[in-house]
């Protein structure tokens, strides 16, 4: 088998190339991507800078721990003058203007005794959780970890599924030569082995390279997510083997599983194979594809319907529509060959050339739906991704304009109040909650504190499902449904509530009112009695006719309108990310995309040059080819486009579901330059490969 194999690929090394290309780029990607996963893990010890000179720093009760879960305060507490003076009495004490934490120069087991439940005493390098950057790093390394889960996840999905696509073709293109190998006595067992060894033989040396080019990669990788303020900036890549591992053994696997099926089919050809000539198709959708093309899209249809029904705000999620449409996209081109003829027929091309060219595409339905296939997956997950991104961004800014009757909002941190004779002012900040839901667990909820209720209810126009924001006082709170139908049992308007205040403080309070879920961003609202310490961070403002705005600005913070503060913003480190995503996506399809044409004209030369005598001439014969290539591309597009309407039109209800602003958005610039990239490719593919010789 092993020298069958051997003589197969030197026979045709040229319709692996494409393939080696695809599994040595994504072996490289997933290297990458491992080996930056692996430096997120376990940031770099770093020596403490805030209190370096101290053997001991004590910071104030920055958590909640209810049984085993802990969550960190929104409103920590600082070390307060009677655990101040305790500690003075033990040895030096460094502060620097903020006592959240101190530096202590005394015995940690003195210090331990006094603090006790207190505060949290560290000592060496645990020091440096009193710096103001940990906080900052965690967040940027939790940003880093996700983007390069996503990419890793995407890579590995593309990978799998344009190899498995080419393989098929391949298989189906070399049809006559399996027919010669068991007309002179192969088993359909022989065939199968040849083939997945010629699957593994490319797939080892491709995911060796694949290897080595991203282990050199890597840092490069790291140094670009730096510069783009996707990592903090000490951000390295740490040597480590498992994602070289990882990435060997799953680019290999990847090359054997794309072959499976292909191998399978290959092991079934008949003797009779040997004889055939036609570039018909047939039998190309057994009923075992047929059957795991329909599952896929139930499944996938089933996954939407219960997120619809049990928790819609999961379809908001960027983990959400990033793996959902993979079970549609996988479904979809499954169901392919029998998608491809009737679309093929369905489109209006003009004259004797375009009929030809309609029928050339319906009848080589293989062909076309190898070339449809990266087109298909690239135009699903860029218009999935991106309309989805911008859809969720788009609904937040237009559900933060609904929300008030302000003309104006204050922005900034600790801001001034203010009087402005005539005028509503509604002053806020920031602040959280901590909710038991179920027996054991607590989830920690963003909230606004209110200063002035009255002022919050004359500007308020959230969407209130029963009760009255006008009842919202110190003994009350304003929750939303999510909180309202949690596990521990439905809470009602009138209804008293157990919670933890943003700085652990354990009270109960009346449920004012209960709002719609939304896009995440209504309620939980408490007064400012209940969050002490909380800084004004926000003012909603209704100006008497004729105010000039700048009255505004002794608040010392950044004066806007409601339309030019609630305007739609993707940050640019999104932007990057999902671009970096669909960038390593559309790589690999387009690769793929060239190595499938150059293998199917390539080997036409037979057919194309049947039709001269029917009266063809040159020219003709490469715009047949065109003609077919740009179909095929355009029924891919067709395809994706309507896997990512089915996925953006679920998003649809589910914002319609949780009370939000339906505002979907097509992205048809990117979509129309991945279509443009795609037709570009495979054009030149195609018309560089066909025969030149068509006498």
């Amino acid at each position: 088998m092993l020298s069958l194999a051997i003589g197969g690929l030197r026979a045709r090394w040229a319709s692996f190339v494409g393939t080696f290309v695809t599994l040595t780029l994504g072996a490289g990607l997933l290297t990458v991507m491992g080996l930056g996963l692996a430096s997120t893990f376990d940031p770099p010890e770093r020596a403490p800078e805030r209190f370096a000179a101290s053997p001991v720093v004590v910071i104030g009760t920055d958590t909640l721990t209810v049984g085993r879960v802990t969550h960190e305060l929104f409103l920590p507490h600082p070390v307060d003058a009677r655990l101040l003076a305790e500690l003075r009495a033990l040895g030096p004490v460094t502060t620097d203007g903020r006592y959240d934490a101190v530096g202590v120069t005394a015995d940690p087991g003195a210090v331990r005794r006094v603090v006790g439940d207190r505060g949290r005493v560290l000592t060496g390098d645990d020091r440096r959780q009193a710096d103001p950057g940990p906080e900052r790093d965690a967040e940027a390394l939790v940003t880093v970890n996700a983007l390069l889960g996503t990419a890793g996840g995407v890579t590995a999905f593309v990978s799998v599924f344009v190899v498995a696509s080419t393989f098929a073709f391949a298989v189906a293109l070399r049809r006559r030569e399996f027919g010669l190998l068991r007309a002179a006595g192969a088993t359909p067992g022989q065939v199968r082995r040849a083939l997945l060894t010629e699957a593994a033989l490319v797939g080892a040396a491709a995911s060796a390279t694949g290897c080595a080019l991203g282990a050199w990669g890597a840092p490069v990788l790291a140094r670009a997510l730096v510069r783009g303020g996707l990592a903090p900036g000490w951000f390295t890549i740490r040597d480590t083997a498992w994602p070289l591992h990882a990435a060997f053994w799953t680019g290999l696997a990847v090359a054997v599983t794309g072959a499976w099926a292909a191998a399978r089919r290959a092991g079934r050809t008949r003797p009779a194979e040997a004889l055939r000539e036609a570039d018909v198709d047939s039998g190309v959708l057994p009923l075992g594809r047929r059957l795991l093309g329909i599952a896929l899209l139930l499944t996938g249809a089933w996954l939407l319907a219960r997120s619809l029904y049990a928790d819609p705000s999961d379809l908001l999620k960027r983990k959400s529509y990033t793996t959902r449409p993979m079970l549609l996209i996988t479904g979809v081109a499954l169901l392919a060959p029998l998608i491809v003829p009737p679309l093929a027929r369905a489109l209006p091309l003009p004259g004797a050339l375009g009929m030809l060219v309609r029928e050339n595409t319906s009848a080589a339905v293989r062909r076309t739906a190898a070339v449809a296939a990266p087109v298909l997956v690239m135009v699903a997950l860029a218009g999935t991704l991106l309309g989805s991104a911008a859809s969720v961004t788009a609904a937040g800014a237009a559900e933060l304009r609904r929300h008030t009757a302000a003309d104006h909002v204050v922005t900034g941190r600790d801001l001034r109040p203010v009087r402005v004779p005539g005028a509503t002012l509604s002053p806020s900040a920031s602040t959280g909650v901590f909710v038991r839901d179920g027996g054991t667990a607590v989830v920690r909820y963003e909230a606004r504190a209110v200063t002035d209720p009255a002022a919050f209810a004359a500007l308020a126009r959230l969407p209130v499902v029963a009760g009255d924001l006008g009842d919202l006082d110190d003994g009350s709170v304003v929750i939303n449904e999510e909180i309202a139908h949690g596990e521990s049992g439905t809470r009602a308007v009138g209804d008293r509530m157990d919670l933890w205040l943003g700085d652990g403080r354990p009270v109960t309070l009346r449920v004012a009112a209960v709002l719609a879920t939304g896009t995440g961003g209504n309620g939980p609202y408490v007064t400012a009695a209940n969050a002490p310490g909380a800084a004004v961070d926000r003012l909603d403002a209704r100006l008497p006719a004729g105010t000039d705005p700048a009255v505004l600005r002794a608040t010392g913070g950044t004066v806007a309108t409601v339309g030019a503060w609630a305007a739609p913003r993707t940050g640019p480190q999104t932007r990057l990310g999902l671009f970096l995503v669909l960038g390593i996506a559309l790589l690999l399809a387009l690769i793929a995309l060239a190595n499938t044409l150059v293998m199917a004209t390539s080997v036409r030369g037979r057919e194309l040059r049947s039709l001269r005598p029917a009266g063809l001439t040159r020219p003709q014969v490469l715009a047949v080819v065109a003609g077919e290539t740009l179909l095929a591309v355009g029924i891919g597009a067709v395809l994706g486009a309507a896997v990512a309407a089915v996925n953006l039109a679920g998003l649809g209800a589910a914002l319609a579901s949780l009370s939000a602003p339906v505002t979907l958005r097509v992205p048809w610039p990117a979509l129309a330059a991945t279509v443009s990239a795609c037709a570009l490719v495979a054009l030149t593919a195609a018309l560089l490969t066909t025969p030149r010789r068509t006498p």
